[in-house]
């Protein structure tokens, strides 16, 4: 029946081996990085900011972050670079005709697409959702897929 003594346990099941590290999904980090605050975790909301590594803030995040300069904060590494409010720029974001996230109430029972996005390109109408380039210019703040951008070829905002 067992454990009478006739039993001999074999190496595996007496030696554990090193414990295998947990993966982060791709899709979720890429997610993440176009829906949510870099700086507070919260979720984007209008007025959004970009500074030149391309991270994306509520602007009331790097506000806060910046006047709240006492010496027991320890500087937040997402946004350890932003000296002042001249470092990111004011995106002019184009609204997603087909998103319905913040429309409908949310009782659990509903599928929420994570490949859908909140904002297009103006030009082309590519998603903004983490699986296209996107870039901004700084002197206006208009995003832009990078796919438009080299069909327009040149650096003057189409507005």
């Amino acid at each position: 029946m067992g454990c009478d003594g006739g039993t001999i346990p074999k190496r595996h099941e007496l030696v554990k081996g090193p414990r295998k590290v947990e993966k982060v999904d791709k899709n979720a980090e890429i997610v993440a990085r176009w829906n949510y605050c870099a700086l507070s975790q919260e979720k984007l909301c209008r007025p959004i900011v970009a500074c030149e590594l391309g991270r994306l803030y509520n602007k009331d995040a790097i506000i806060e972050f910046l006047l709240d300069k006492s010496a027991d904060k320890t500087p937040m590494e997402a946004a350890s670079h932003i000296k002042s409010i001249k470092n990111v720029t004011e995106l002019n974001l184009v609204d997603n005709p087909a998103w319905s996230g913040d429309k409908e109430s949310i009782k659990g029972d509903k599928y929420d697409d994570i490949q859908s996005a909140r904002f297009i390109c103006p030009v082309v109408g590519l998603e903004m959702n983490g699986r296209h380039r996107f870039c901004f210019l700084r002197n206006c703040g208009c995003v832009f897929s990078e796919r438009a951008l080299k069909e327009i070829k040149s650096e003057v905002c189409h507005k």
